[in-house]
Parts: C-alpha cells; sequence; structure tokens
C-alpha cells in the first residue's frame, strides 16, 4: 500500500460550446492521488514495487472516480503521472502500467482500449493535460479530448501524483467525421 498525503477530485460539466446547447452535457472527472515516492533521490533497478502497488491505488482513486461521474456512464478514459524532482519520470510510468490500467477498466465496466496517458516531472503547481480516448476503440475522433487540472500544493520532491480521469461522452459538437462510438467495436483491431 502507497502512503498517500491526500486526494484531490475535479469535476467539470459542459453544457453548451461553439453556441449551442449540447443534447447531453460532458461530464469530465479526475481524480489525482498524492503519494510518497519511496524512490526519489536515488537509482533503483527494479520498479515493480511502484507496478504491484498501483493496483490497490488504482482501485481507490477509480472507485471515486466513478462516483463522481454518476449518474453518467465512463465513455472515455485517460491515465497521468506527475514526479517529484527528486524522483524520475520512470517511477510515474511504472505506476501507469498495464496493472494500473486493468483496475481502471475494471471499475467503468471494462474497456477494450489501450489507455491514453501522459507522465512527467515538475514541482509543486505542476498542471497536466490528460489524455482521454472512446474506452473501447481508440480511433473513435469524437472522443480525443483532454482534462487539465492543476496540482496546487503537489507534488513535493518525494512525491508523485497518480491520477485517473473520465469523462461521459465524446466532444460536444462533434463534426469531423470518423468512426462513431457505436459503429467503432471490432474495427480498429484493438477490441
Amino acid at each position: 500500500m502507497m502512503n498517500v498525503r491526500k486526494i484531490l477530485t475535479y469535476q467539470e460539466d459542459v453544457f453548451r460550446e461553439g453556441g449551442h446547447e449540447t443534447d447531453a452535457p460532458l461530464r469530465k472527472v479526475a481524480v489525482a492521488a498524492i503519494v510518497a515516492n519511496e524512490f526519489a533521490g536515488r537509482w533503483v533497478e527494479d520498479l515493480s514495487p511502484l507496478v504491484e502497488a498501483s493496483a490497490a491505488l488504482g482501485q481507490r482513486i477509480a472507485t471515486l472516480g466513478v462516483e463522481a461521474m454518476a449518474p453518467h456512464t465512463v465513455e472515455s478514459y485517460g491515465k497521468a503521472a506527475v514526479v517529484g524532482l527528486g524522483g524520475e519520470q520512470q517511477h510515474g510510468s511504472a505506476l501507469l502500467t498495464t496493472v494500473y490500467g486493468n483496475v481502471l477498466r475494471n471499475a467503468v465496466g471494462g474497456g477494450a482500449a489501450w489507455i491514453s496517458s501522459a507522465t512527467k516531472r515538475a514541482q509543486p503547481g505542476a498542471s497536466i493535460d490528460i489524455p482521454l480516448a472512446y474506452k473501447d476503440a481508440l480511433t473513435v475522433r469524437s472522443h480525443y479530448d483532454a482534462m487539465s487540472i492543476t496540482l496546487h500544493d503537489a507534488p513535493h520532491a518525494d512525491e508523485i501524483a497518480v491520477i485517473c480521469c473520465f469523462a461521459s461522452r465524446g466532444q460536444l459538437n462533434h463534426r469531423v467525421g470518423g468512426l462513431s462510438a457505436a459503429d467503432a467495436l471490432g474495427k480498429d483491431g484493438l477490441v
């Protein structure tokens, strides 16, 4: 179990874009756990303890994210990590592997597509754009999106912010073509 300093939840609901009311709002939720980085300030060859710890941490924050999405269901997801300057970008990447990804998939009732992610090193006050994509097929353009969050008091040099992000639908007023979510299953080789 990772040592969690705090958990932050971000939520936004978008009802209008481009002067047009939408048929259904777009809800985006991000949950960030600020955890101690046991490997900060030193070289460690084996990062498997971070990979293993990501399952329990992912379960904890994904549950909060799904609860914050209610009454909406999750159509898109993404993940990110911001590593404090005492750590390495690989520390964040180790927390976002398939172990963590599978927990996110399970929390949203399944998902066949690869989960978009971003990692970086930064000081407290950092912002990050968490990429989003349709959970069942990566090639659905309407669901290419992101959620931007700012970590006002994190990460400290010896911390990592581990983030999951969910959205209830694709972009508002999507009209640039491509596969729809309904038609995409089985067409991109990822499902």
